[in-house]
C-alpha cells in the first residue's frame, strides 16, 4: 500500500496520470495515460456502432379482393425487402362486410406464406387483429 503523495509523485515522474480504478477501501489506482485510454474507449464504441445492423420493418397492405397481378408485384416487393435484410409486416385489411369472409383473406395469406418459404422465416403466423389480419416475415440468416 502506497500513500497518495507517493503515487502522484511516481505518476508525475513517468509523465502519466494516476487513475482510480476501484473505490474500495483502500482505493485501487493505476498509472496510465488517461487521454489515450478515453480515445481508445471512444474508438471501441464507434466500431461497435459501425458493425451493428439496424433492422427495419416494412409494411405491405393487401385486401381480400386484390387482383393476381397486384399480388405478384407485392410479392416482388416483399422479396426485395427480405433481400435487404428488413422484416416485412403483411397486413390484410377487411373493409365493411368483407370481415365475414376472413377465410378468403386467410387463403391469400397462406398462399403468400408458401411463396416466401425460400426467402424468409415466418415470425408471426397470420392472425386476425380487429379488422386486420397480420403476418410478420423476417429474412433467413446467412
Amino acid at each position: 500500500m502506497v500513500s497518495l503523495e507517493e503515487a502522484l509523485a511516481s505518476a508525475e515522474s513517468v509523465g502519466l496520470d494516476l487513475v482510480e480504478v476501484s473505490t474500495t477501501d483502500p482505493p485501487v489506482c493505476k498509472i496510465m495515460d488517461y487521454g489515450k485510454y478515453r480515445y481508445k474507449q471512444s474508438k471501441k464504441l464507434h466500431d461497435a456502432k459501425k458493425s451493428q445492423t439496424i433492422i427495419q420493418i416494412k409494411e405491405i397492405k393487401l385486401k381480400p379482393k386484390t387482383e393476381e397481378h397486384d399480388i405478384q408485384v407485392k410479392l416482388k416487393h416483399i422479396k426485395k425487402f427480405l433481400k435487404n435484410h428488413d422484416k416485412v409486416k403483411i397486413s390484410m385489411m377487411f373493409r365493411g362486410r368483407e370481415i365475414a369472409f376472413t377465410d378468403i383473406g386467410r387463403n391469400l395469406m397462406e398462399r403468400i406464406k408458401f411463396e416466401l418459404i425460400n426467402e424468409g422465416i415466418i415470425d408471426q403466423e397470420p392472425r386476425l387483429e380487429g379488422r386486420n389480419m397480420v403476418m410478420i416475415v423476417s429474412p433467413k440468416k446467412q
